[in-house]
């Protein structure tokens, strides 16, 4: 049987669906048309900024690190420009090992480098580049950049270093810069200055780099690039130019710091060189150094375990963190405070049988039979003992306490260099507060032992240089400084870091001239505990030899360095000023278990004080180190 269409109803199908078609594609002409109002109309402000934003960068410029130089012009630190070769680990499509291996066979990977780019890789970000390889040859750069395509996520780029020309010479002054870590960049972030350091990949790590690091890294600038959808650079549209950081002029002779440097050998000990009239910083020695281009690049982890884990702790900054009982150095201050306070006239004579008693315990002097009848003058030439165990007696340790106090003894100086130690200037407080229970009550041994210098002192050599800067000042206090100078790099103009004393110490100067007449007495006269060293000067000079125990000796047992570990030996310390009448530079040095100040510290400093006021330097053969030496006389160490 035959089927006939019903031609009509198809008919109606189709116009059915034709006109369904028809208005869903007016419904989607609906919409692309309201899409392309809500983009062209609606939001055309907002996307065309987006748009011109992706086709414009801005992109930070990092500046010049500002220069370093000494008190004459001698650059101490300074920036060039090199080649390194830097992974993204985020951005590679090999592994990191692999990448590295293939890279070595066109670039020279050593083991450090390999040693250094893992420590930076755990103290960095993932999107981070890293530095494998800095200082690349002209050659290295050329057989990379052939085979650039080979490694997505690296690359060659241009970089500026600081440098440290002079190496370990004042590197606890000038410390070092370093990449910024992971916490400082966090912290960077949350700061005012996050714009200002954008793109900067190190930051200063410790010394004046540290101290001064916002006026060193200058001001950033930014380029306004055009780029194509592909990110490709096009052209520089604008650009803000960056602002190097502000030079700074040190008040250090860095030709006085090597000779003292030089001086010391291979000996432990600090050497802090002041003028007392500006409170300039003409030396800051710390031995031994460490050479500050280490860090730059970032250190490998065996030159930093030999650094850090070495006996003589090369990195501990010991004129300002390293603390030392000053020794017969302390009994200048004594003797003036008796004068000040009334307690000794100059003339006063104190016996000295060899010791002094107290309460059933013996404190002896370094002289077995005693130096006899002692007047003040006497008793800072020969460094008496005995004389300033009687005066601390009668004196009392909160008379000492409230003397010692404003030259700068257990006080900050404010030097400006971070971390500075305090230090201890001793009271029955501060015992109290310092000592648990019964260990912490004050006796009479105490004061005793702290008039003499030892005891419970405990001082920085650059507490000490500032306390005997004070007093060749005639109580002129000046803060001492490293930065004399700050420099702007773009106008040059020059502003001085400390311009006016802080306070004056009242005090009588006919006392002060007696004091310092008798510290004459110690290296011009026989007897004095330097007169050999400082003979046939050429200049006059007031000094203090000073010996004060590591260890203490038990009773009834007599000290003798031969029998003890070198590290067990007393320290040598020794102050002076010069020239007298219008002292021009000051010093406090102590080398560390030496014996005797007069033996092992003053031969140091007669050397730094040829030189800077004579232009003298020392004869080749004197330049190796500081011979040790036992005790023949002079200072007994402090008990």
């Amino acid at each position: 049987m035959t089927e006939f269409k019903d031609t009509e109803v198809e008919m109606r199908e189709f116009r059915l669906r034709v006109t369904a078609l028809g208005g869903l594609v007016f419904l989607c002409f609906v919409l692309l048309l309201a899409r392309f109002v809500w983009l062209q109309i609606v939001k055309h402000n907002d996307f065309a900024v987006k748009a011109e934003e992706n086709r414009i960068s801005l992109l930070p410029v990092v500046p010049n690190r500002g220069l370093i130089l000494d008190r004459n012009g001698v650059v101490l630190a300074r920036n060039y420009s090199a080649y390194t070769l830097e992974i993204t680990p985020s951005k590679l499509e090999a592994p990191l090992d692999d990448t590295i291996a293939e890279l070595s066979k066109l670039v020279t990977v050593e083991v450090k480098d390999r040693r250094r780019f893992k420590k930076l890789l755990d103290d960095s970000k993932g999107f981070e580049s890293v530095p494998l390889r800095t200082h690349l040859t002209d050659d290295e750069v050329a057989r990379f950049s052939a085979q650039h395509f080979r490694f997505p996520g690296v690359e060659v780029q241009a970089r500026l270093f600081r440098q440290y020309p002079l190496g370990e010479s004042a590197s606890h002054v000038i410390g070092y810069i370093g990449r910024v870590s992971r916490a400082e960049a966090d912290a960077l972030d949350d700061s005012d200055d996050a714009a200002n350091y954008r793109g900067t990949d190190h930051i200063g790590k410790e010394g004046l780099e540290k101290s001064y690091e916002k006026l060193l890294h200058g001001q950033a600038g930014f380029e306004e690039v055009e780029k194509t959808s592909g990110g490709r650079a096009v052209r520089t549209l604008s650009r803000t130019p960056a602002k190097a950081g502000s030079n700074l002029i040190l008040s250090i002779d860095i030709e006085l710091q090597k000779i003292v440097e030089e001086a010391f050998g291979d000996r432990r000990g600090a050497l802090v060189a002041i003028e007392p009239e500006t409170g300039d910083v003409l030396a800051f020695v710390s031995r031994p150094g460490y050479d500050p281009n280490l860090f730059v690049d970032g250190i490998d982890t065996q030159s930093w375990d030999e650094l850090n884990t070495s006996a003589d702790k090369p990195m501990v900054n010991r004129p300002l963190s390293g603390t030392y009982a000053p020794g017969s150095t302390f009994k200048p201050f004594m003797a003036l405070a008796a004068l000040e306070l009334g307690k000794r006239t100059p003339s006063q004579v104190t016996y000295d049988p060899g010791y002094f008693m107290l309460g059933g315990h013996r404190f002896n002097d370094d002289v077995a039979g005693g130096h006899g009848s002692v007047d003040m003058r006497k008793s800072i030439i020969v460094s008496c003992n005995t004389y300033y165990y009687s005066l601390g007696h009668d004196m009392g340790i909160n008379a000492i306490h409230d003397f010692m106090q404003p030259f700068g003894f257990g006080q900050q100086t404010g030097i400006d260099l971070d971390n500075e130690k305090t230090g201890a200037l001793p009271s029955p407080e501060w015992k109290a507060r310092r000592f648990k229970g019964a260990a912490g009550r004050w006796v009479g041994g105490d004061t005793i032992s702290v008039s003499n210098g030892s005891g419970l002192n405990a001082y920085t050599p650059l507490q000490i240089a500032h306390a005997v800067a004070n007093l060749a000042n005639n109580g002129v206090v000046m803060k001492p400084h490293l930065v004399k100078i700050v420099e702007d790099s773009t106008t040059h103009a020059r502003k001085l870091t400390v311009a006016q004393q802080s306070y004056r110490i009242p005090l009588k100067q006919e006392n002060i001239d007696f004091i310092k007449n008798a510290m004459v007495g110690v290296t011009s006269e026989p007897g004095g505990t330097a007169y050999r060293v400082f003979a046939n000067a050429g200049y006059t000079v007031g000094g203090k030899t000073g010996t004060a125990q590591v260890i203490t000796i038990k009773k009834g047992e007599k000290y003798n360095a031969a029998r003890l570990a070198e590290r067990l030996r007393d320290n040598a310390l020794f102050t002076a000023f010069a020239p007298v009448d219008k002292p021009r530079i000051v010093l406090a040095m102590v080398v560390e278990n030496a014996g005797h100040g007069g033996e092992a510290a003053a031969p140091i400093a007669r050397k730094a004080l040829d030189y800077y006021l004579l232009g003298k330097r020392p004869a080749e053969k004197d330049k190796s180190k500081v011979e040790k030496q036992d005790t023949e006389n002079g200072d007994a160490p402090a008990t």
